[in-house]
Parts: C-alpha cells; structure tokens; sequence
C-alpha cells in the first residue's frame, strides 16, 4: 500500500482550510526580506553581497516557519501566531540553513554528473527540514534520518514531487501571463513575492504530510520537539 496516497489532496484542503494563516506567514518573512534587500541593493556591490544572504536566510526561515505552521494545525486549529511561529524555529535555523545548503552542493554535483544521482538524493534528502524542526535532528543527523524515512518509499516520493513540478509549472505560467503587462524589474520582484507566498506553503504541506506519513508506515513513534504534554490529573480518593 502507498501510504502517499492522496497526500496532494489532503495538503490541498488544508491549505484551502488554514490560507490565510500559511499565507501571511510567508507573506511577512518575503516581504520584509524584498524591502530589507532592495533598500541594501542601494548601497553598492557590499550591499548587494548582504541582500542576497538576507534572501537566503528568509528562505530558510519560511521553510522552517511554514513545517512548524502545519505540525501546528495539524490538532485542527492554530495554536501559534505568526511571531510565536517564528520564535519556535528560530532555535532551528542555523541547522536549517546549514543542512539546506549542504544538500544543495550535493544535489547540485549529482545533477552535474549524470543527473539521476541528484534525483536521487532530492527524492531521499528532502525531508531533512522536517527531520530538523519536528524530529529535532542535527546538520548531519538529519540526512541520516530523511534518507531512513524515504527508504522502501523511494517511487512513491519521487512521483509526488513530479505532479508537484506539474502543477508549479502551471502556476508559473499563469503567473507569467497575469503579470505580463507591468515592466520587467518590478514583474521578477512582484513574481518572486506572489510566487513564494502562494507556492512555498503547499510545498511545506507536501513535504511535512510525507514526513509524518512514511515516519507512521516505518512504525516509528514520532517524538516531536517542543514541552512534553501534561499528564492527566489524578483521579480524586474515593
């Protein structure tokens, strides 16, 4: 049995359901970053350097944000504003960027060579962000854990991230056409805003409902960061 089987469904209706909680988490972190970075941008080659660290950072912090936003939701309601969201994976980050950055030397190099090592390593290093905020891995440990979690699932994976591409492709495009009609520079900047705020929560939906899923069909307890629940009282002397 699949056990991604109507993974894309379910992380539709609760993107439909939760929108404007996910949306505003990403919204908030992009637009603050495109304004720190077009103010940098001003100020030379320095300022240039440091607007593209600040976008990266912000990448990194809606990836974590936004798998904390759904282990969040997932009880049926929301838990956590946006600043709560933000200070719970702030202890992450570092571990976030880190690990993100090294897959992404891998996966790059795996592509240079002969392109399905990078298919294989995107398909079984990309729960490592869940990995990291929910199952409170390391840099390292992380990609030990994602590669476990993925493993026997592998087809299963790599087909849910293909009808993902599928469907962002024709997002893009749609996107491409609505925004035709304004100049070239502020078309990117309005695309990269519009495009991360809508995209990114699914993508974290996606990949956060798979953690969750293949971590259950591996028939692993999942031990979730964050203050253990308080035990029930104890029952009155009779």
């Amino acid at each position: 049995m699949n056990p991604l089987s109507g993974v894309l469904s379910e992380a539709w209706t609760l993107y439909k359901r939760y929108a404007a909680h996910f949306l505003v988490i990403a919204f908030a972190i992009y637009l603050i970053a495109a304004i720190l970075g077009g103010l940098l941008s001003l100020a030379g080659a320095v300022g240039s350097f440091v607007s593209v660290i600040i976008t990266l950072i912000a990448a990194f912090l809606v990836q974590a944000a936004l798998v904390k936003a759904v282990q969040d939701v997932r009880d049926g309601r929301v838990d956590l504003n946006l600043g709560e969201t933000v200070s719970a994976v702030l202890p992450f980050l570092l571990t976030v960027a880190a690990a993100s950055i090294l897959a992404g030397i891998g996966i790059t190099i795996g592509f240079v060579l002969i392109i399905v090592p990078g298919l294989i390593l995107l398909t079984f290093w990309s729960l490592i962000v869940p990995c990291i905020v929910i199952g409170g891995e390391g840099v390292f440990s992380s990609f030990g854990k994602s590669w476990r979690t993925v493993r026997g699932y592998g087809w299963h994976v790599f087909g849910t991230y293909v009808l993902v591409f599928l469907i962002l492709i024709v997002f893009d495009i749609v996107l491409s056409l609505v925004l035709l009609a304004l100049p070239l520079a502020a078309r990117n900047s309005i695309s990269s805003i519009v495009s991360g705020t809508l995209v990114a929560p699914f993508l974290a939906l996606v990949v956060t409902l798979m953690y969750y899923r293949l971590t259950a069909a591996h028939g692993e307890v999942q031990a979730e960061t964050g203050p253990a629940p308080m035990p029930p009282p104890a029952a009155p002397p009779a």
